[in-house]
């Protein structure tokens, strides 16, 4: 029997010496990739096809046996069921619609899976021949906005989505496929939007518009004018925006909900016993057991969403209660999900009461809240690729949001305080803490402890220095708003310093093997200028000038940091090598930082001498620091509150391509698992025909 036989619906065997009989579909399927016309002998043929359920595994695996010379003789019949598909689209009886936008999904997979060596043109002309092709995709694109935007059944509208996706990604280069030229022409945005602008539609499809959203803004976005870029960088209506931000809100809420119960389901019981008893030696299996599947689609949505559109940043800090979903959900969750973990929708009623009551002991979020709260833990790992990726477009995001005047000012503002719960990574030396009474403070304090955490956490062997530099920027950025709006922020700042010499020294340490991957004095020069920042414009933006008086004694303090790092710096620039240039500029930074050293070491010194103190305490040292600022000579530094703003294209152009082959390839995955769950829709609109 072959492969496509098996495949056939079969009914019944008759005897062990009968084959066995086909369904009629199957039979009909057989007539169309026969060589004459189906309609010749039948003239209902197109009319009965429709009104039978779809075998989907049959026609896509039809569609991938047919060789070249089979595909060109059955060209016109393929066009001809293209063509009906579309056709029947427009028609009021609901099953044969249905059964067309399956036909459409087969379609699409089975000549894309059997020609992935075919150009797009080729594609093209043996699903609706070229000539015609334009009107059909017209035609095409107008049905599903139609029934997008229609009042009729949201399973039908699901289903549409699903086409959509489904085209978007049936090749693992989205921009390589050329029907989606006529998905811009015949642009869907609106409808879209309008999905989720109303709250009943978004809690339906919210999660498939705005992955369905992503990947169109990522088709050719840096070799042409993209329609849906365009459109999207300019939205302003404010029930769609808050719509898009509610979705992605419920995406990562479910996130942080699944890596919160895997955490607690690994927390107690044997293996929390023998982890605590062998010294945490299996941390790292924990952390595996513990770990959830990031959802790099909404990301994607996410950062497009900042990324284009200025009035999206708004909706980043809108409030509403903090909800356990768990609690409110009402969709039961299987222990045995059919989707990884953390790229399923969330539950529909989160979506669909966007208005709820505020109770004054509820602690609020928002958007931004629950994001911080998914980086803090995308960001604990980054030892595969996977996550990795996942930790960078984070960052950018971050990055894009710290580059915003109007993101400075709600992050920044101390009428608008949180109590941002950050998860930390479980490490050796210092016990997983969850800390119960987080002070309600401004955003920016929850960004700063976020990048803290991350810097303290990865000094290792697989050195991920392209995070590392992000991270440092994203602290500068925040520093330069503070220092150009005076803002005095209070903040352990001490907790700052301390990690960012404990980098120093982690560079120094490694200095042989970083540099045999990495430029570190690229990150040391930032790093140095993020305490030039303190040094020069500290008294703008600390809290008090005690604050300034720490900075100075956690440099003296730490000097041997500072020294070490500028004989390293010294050694390099003075000899010919790649690093010369980069490690001289880092030489010159240093000479604040020296001056400070050298002006106050001998001061201290000599205070201890007079009083006979070995070691001075620490208001010791602070009160020598005070009494000796008058003659501390400093030297001007240009450029110090100056950055370079993000820029897509073209350092990241490559990074967002790989990113949206991957996100392709999962949703094309998911797509196909749960697509078309033929049962429940026939048995749906059965009853309405």
């Amino acid at each position: 029997m072959s492969q496509v036989e098996k495949k056939a619906g079969l009914l019944r065997r008759t005897s062990s010496s009968k084959k066995p009989l086909k369904e009629k579909v199957v039979l009909m399927y057989d007539e169309i990739f026969a060589r004459e016309d189906p309609a010749k002998n039948n003239q209902r043929f197109w009319d009965e096809l429709f009104l039978m359920k779809v075998n989907l595994e049959y026609l896509e695996a039809k569609l991938e046996s047919v060789d070249g010379e089979e595909v060109q003789r059955n060209q016109d019949n393929i066009n001809a069921l293209f063509h009906h598909c579309v056709q029947t689209l427009a028609e009021e009886h609901q099953i044969k619609v249905v059964n067309a936008l399956q036909t459409l999904c087969a379609l699409f997979r089975g000549v894309h899976q059997k020609n992935k060596s075919a150009s797009g043109f080729d594609i093209i002309n043996m699903l609706m021949g070229f000539d015609k092709a334009e009107q059909r995709m017209k035609d095409l694109m107008e049905s599903l906005d139609s029934l997008l935007c229609g009042e009729g059944s949201e399973s039908l509208k699901s289903l549409c989505l699903k086409l959509l996706l489904c085209l978007v990604t049936v090749t693992d280069n989205i921009s390589q496929n050329t029907i989606l030229e006529y998905v811009m022409i015949n642009s869907i945005f609106e409808a879209i939007l309008q999905i989720l602008s109303d709250t009943s539609s978004r809690g339906q499809h919210g999660y498939d518009a705005v992955v369905l959203l992503a990947l169109l803004v990522n088709y050719r976005k840096y070799e042409s004018v993209n329609p849906y870029i365009v459109k999207l960088s300019i939205v302003d209506d404010e029930p769609t925006l808050d719509g898009m931000g509610m979705v992605l809100h419920q995406a990562l809420t479910e996130y942080n909900r699944q890596y919160k119960d895997k955490e607690e389901e690994n927390q107690g019981g044997f293996f929390s016993t023998l982890t605590s008893m062998v010294g945490n030696m299996f941390i790292a299996d924990a952390e595996e057991k513990r770990s959830v599947q990031t959802n790099e689609a909404i990301l994607l949505a996410l950062y497009e969403a900042v990324h284009l559109n200025r009035n999206f940043i708004t909706v980043l800090a809108q409030s509403h209660p903090e909800l356990d979903m768990a609690a409110t959900s009402t969709t039961p969750t299987s222990t045995t999900p059919t989707t990884p973990l953390g790229t399923t929708p969330p539950a529909l009623d989160m979506m669909n009461n966007p208005e709820l009551p505020l109770d004054p002991n509820l602690q609020t979020s928002n958007l931004l809240i629950t994001f911080l709260k998914y980086a803090s833990i995308v960001m604990q790992d980054t030892k595969d690729e996977h996550r990795l990726n996942s930790a960078k477009l984070c960052l950018i995001i971050l990055t894009c949001i710290a580059e915003d005047q109007y993101a400075d000012a709600f992050l920044h503002d101390d009428n608008m305080n949180f109590r941002v719960t950050l998860h930390r990574m479980p490490m050796r030396h210092r016990k997983k803490m969850i800390d119960k009474n987080v002070p309600s403070r401004p955003l920016v304090c929850a960004v700063l402890d976020l990048m803290v955490e991350f810097i303290v956490t990865h000094m290792m062997k697989e050195f991920p220095m392209e995070l590392y530099l992000r991270c440092v920027q994203i602290i500068h950025k925040l520093l330069c708003y503070q220092k150009k709006c005076r803002i005095r922020l209070h903040y352990t700042w001490r907790e700052l310093w301390s990690a960012l010499i404990n980098l120093l020294k982690f560079l120094l340490s490694n200095e042989t093997t970083l540099l045999a991957k990495h430029n570190i004095f690229q990150l040391a020069l930032l790093v140095v200028n993020l305490f030039n920042m303190f040094i020069t414009y500290g008294d703008t933006f600390l809290p008090t000038s005690n604050s300034y008086d720490e900075l100075y004694y956690e440099i003296v303090r730490m000097h041997q940091v500072f020294d070490n790092l500028y004989c390293m710096v010294l050694r390099v620039s003075t000899n010919t090598g790649q690093w010369k240039e980069p490690a001289s500029k880092v030489t010159h930074a240093l000479v604040n930082i020296r001056a400070i050293i050298n002006h106050f070491n001998p001061k201290i010194e000599s205070y201890a001498a007079i009083n006979h103190i070995s070691q001075l305490s620490e208001e010791q040292v602070l009160e020598v620091v005070r009494s000796n600022y008058d003659t501390l000579t400093l030297k001007l530094q240009d450029g110090l509150d100056q950055f370079e703003r993000y820029s897509e294209q073209p350092k990241e152009a490559a990074f967002f391509k790989e990113l949206v082959r991957s996100i392709s390839l999962n949703v094309r995955k998911n797509v196909s698992l749960n697509t078309l769950s033929q049962d429940v829709l026939l048995k749906e609109f059965s009853t309405i025909s």
